[in-house]
């Protein structure tokens, strides 16, 4: 079975070594191997799952959860509704994220247009609406 070293798995991966130490250190990695001289070893069911971690972090998931996760995974089929509960709960917020950007992306794609058409006048004033301004004096 071929093994990879935590450079090559940060690499691969796109991470910093640092990282991958930081992630070991905070219990997110009990599945890596190391070797009789304490150097890690890992298979590429260790990089699957690093990619569930990196893909949940990229959500915003405390570390603290992410660690419950892995630790439901080491309890085995007990832990299946948590993990599935935890999963649907996950996806509601990324759903309320996804959302989010949409509005942003209205907000940016209106500028665009509106920086693109005072581009093609030469000027912002074109933006400029006429008020009617009334005077109670």
């Amino acid at each position: 079975m071929k093994t990879y070293t935590i450079s090559e798995v940060a690499k691969e991966l796109n991470l910093t070594v640092y990282t991958l130490r930081y992630y070991d250190k905070e219990g997110l990695m009990p599945f890596v191997e190391r070797t009789h001289n304490g150097t890690r070893r890992f298979k590429e069911s260790d990089i699957d799952a690093l990619k569930i971690i990196e893909c949940l972090k990229s959500t915003a998931m405390p570390i603290k959860e992410i660690k419950n996760f892995i630790d439901w995974c080491s309890d085995g089929d007990s832990t299946l509704q948590q993990r599935y509960d935890m999963f649907i709960d996950r996806k509601a917020i990324v759903e309320a994220q996804i959302e989010e950007l949409k509005k942003q992306m209205e907000v940016i794609e209106h500028k665009c247009i509106y920086y693109k058409t005072a581009l093609d006048a030469g000027t912002e004033e074109i933006h400029k609406t006429d008020k009617i301004e009334i005077s109670t004096t």
